[in-house]
């Protein structure tokens, strides 16, 4: 009987590695994409670590309660609204500093998280149907790993939409000039509150969807240390990404990448240094982030008034 490597070959594995940074890049992307929204408005979002974990929750209850994984989805988004609300009316206070109410998001939606899906650490609710890509292939390995969540498509799609808002539309130049200089932008007679406090929330929405695609296809369960950190590795993801969402289609892809590093080489009988493969994710946002904003970089494509009152 041949060995896995052997069965699935050099090509096979590469799809494979293909395959899973492209499921392993859904959650980045989102967040991403949300978090994208967010800075081109002005303001920071470090709380999406917390409104991951909530929407991967909520998606998971909702999907086990109603044994319906479309509605978890759409509860998921529903509760990063409510999540991104709070955090906008918050950091629109004259007193609250962006990091601080960031933080504080963070210990809140995760604290939520963690007593509400006590209960739903143990069943398996209904995951996402998935588009089978590989059926061409009779290695059940690569049809396998060609199993795309349908969220994935989603998430491209939303990446080009993003583009076009903001280079195409007069919204999308609304929230630019108020990322940009929100004095001017009052002048010009911009709701500047407003522009931003929907940026904030509908950035936290997309955010949790992301959460979905934790516990709705993959790994397809609830538990307490599900994200690994990915909400605040997504947050590094736009600076390198350079706030454009095409950029952060791309950059999440590579982090996906990263994180199925380890288990494609480990199908090729590489199992020494397997927990450092598997900290590849944390290494590459280390790496990224030394690089990309080191004081002899400018950051083009930084909103001028990021972080600013």
């Amino acid at each position: 009987m041949q060995s896995q490597p052997e069965a699935l070959g050099a090509w096979g594995v590469a799809i494979a590695l293909a395959g899973g940074a492209v499921r392993g890049s859904i959650p980045y992307m989102f967040v991403s994409l949300g978090e994208c929204l967010t800075e081109k408005s002005g303001k920071i979002n470090l709380g999406m670590e917390g409104v991951l974990l909530m929407g991967a929750m909520t998606a998971f209850a909702i999907s086990d309660i109603t044994g319906s994984p479309w509605l978890g989805v759409a509860a998921a988004a529903a509760v990063g609204l409510l999540l991104g609300a709070m955090h906008a009316w918050l950091t629109q206070q004259s007193s609250v500093n962006d990091v601080a109410a960031g933080i504080a998001m963070i210990l809140f939606g995760s604290g939520l998280a963690f007593f509400f899906g006590k209960r739903f650490v143990a069943p398996m609710a209904p995951q996402l149907p998935l588009i089978n890509l590989g059926s061409w292939s009779g290695s059940p390995a690569i049809q396998s790993a060609l199993r795309i969540s349908p969220l994935f498509f989603a998430g491209a799609g939303l990446a080009f939409c993003l583009h076009v808002l903001f280079t195409r539309t007069s919204w999308g130049l609304k929230i630019r000039a108020v990322g940009d200089d929100p004095q001017a932008a009052r002048a010009l007679g911009i709701p500047v509150n407003t522009v931003r406090f929907l940026a904030i929330t509908l950035g936290a929405s997309l955010a949790a969807v992301g959460g979905a695609h934790l516990t709705l296809y993959f790994p397809g369960i609830w538990s307490e240390g599900i994200s690994g950190g990915q909400g605040l590795m997504a947050v590094a993801l736009v600076i390198f990404a350079r706030w454009s969402p095409r950029r952060c289609l791309a950059a999440a892809l590579l982090f996906g990448g990263a994180q199925a590093l380890g288990p494609s080489l480990q199908s090729l009988g590489v199992n020494g240094y397997y927990y450092l493969f598997n900290a590849s994710p944390y290494l590459l946002t280390l790496v990224l982030m030394i690089a990309t904003c080191s004081p002899n970089r400018s950051l083009a494509g930084m909103p001028g008034a990021l972080g600013k009152k």
